[in-house]
């Protein structure tokens, strides 16, 4: 889990209902990301049930994408979150998703496409806004959004409803996303930069700097 996802999930929070259960695939929270990964504060008072491929902090319950063992229209809301790229066949976890959402039911999604490889225990996809509006064709509502460049995203986001929802709602939802694309535009801009300036110095003078400063 980013800061950029878990902000993304706090903004929209203020614009949509979330409905009991909230349902998370891809919970388990790997070492060295702390609290950053436990959602369920950011939907307080709410049923929440973390799910995982393994068993390990955060998860609740094994669940397997591709054969999720629920039944049908059993989930409120259903979050995936930096999750997909891990996923072998994702249109196949995408139509378990619609079939486990009850017919009020909301789905946020989001991946990577400028991004380093990692495994978490595999890394199969990237993907593009096309791909992710692609995907989301089961649902009768979405929109999707990005971070980064436009020609070369650093993160794709999407949120989808389970049955038809009203224009005015949507055209909300983007209202809040374009000052939040902005800002999270340039502090990934700024990381960006300062990883490139790091990568033109050699290792020797940047390990002098940081002694020097530290002085």
């Amino acid at each position: 889990m980013r800061k950029l996802v878990r902000d993304w999930v706090r903004v929209l929070g203020d614009i949509v209902s979330a409905p009991e259960p909230i349902i998370e695939f891809g919970s388990l929270q790997v070492e060295g990301i702390g609290d950053l990964a436990n959602l369920r504060p950011l939907f307080p008072g709410k049923r929440f049930v973390g799910s995982d491929l393994r068993a390990g902090p955060g998860v609740d319950c094994v669940l397997d994408l591709h054969r999720v063992g629920l039944r049908d229209e059993c989930a409120g809301t259903v979050l995936l979150l930096d999750t997909l790229e891990h996923v072998e066949y994702p249109r196949r976890a995408l139509d378990e998703i619609a079939r486990a959402l009850r017919a009020d039911g909301l789905f946020l999604m989001s991946s990577v496409m400028d991004f380093p490889i990692h495994e978490h225990p595999y890394d199969f996809w990237r993907f593009t806004p096309s791909g992710f509006e692609s995907l989301l064709g089961v649902f009768p509502t979405s929109a999707v959004f990005s971070v980064g460049r436009a020609d070369f995203p650093h993160t794709v986001l999407g949120v989808a409803w389970k049955s038809p929802q009203r224009p005015e709602l949507v055209a909300a939802v983007h209202r809040a996303m374009e000052p939040w694309s902005r800002e999270w535009g340039r502090i990934v801009r700024d990381d960006e930069r300062r990883l490139a300036r790091k990568r033109m110095i050699p290792a020797p003078i940047r390990r002098t700097w940081r002694r020097l400063r530290g002085r």
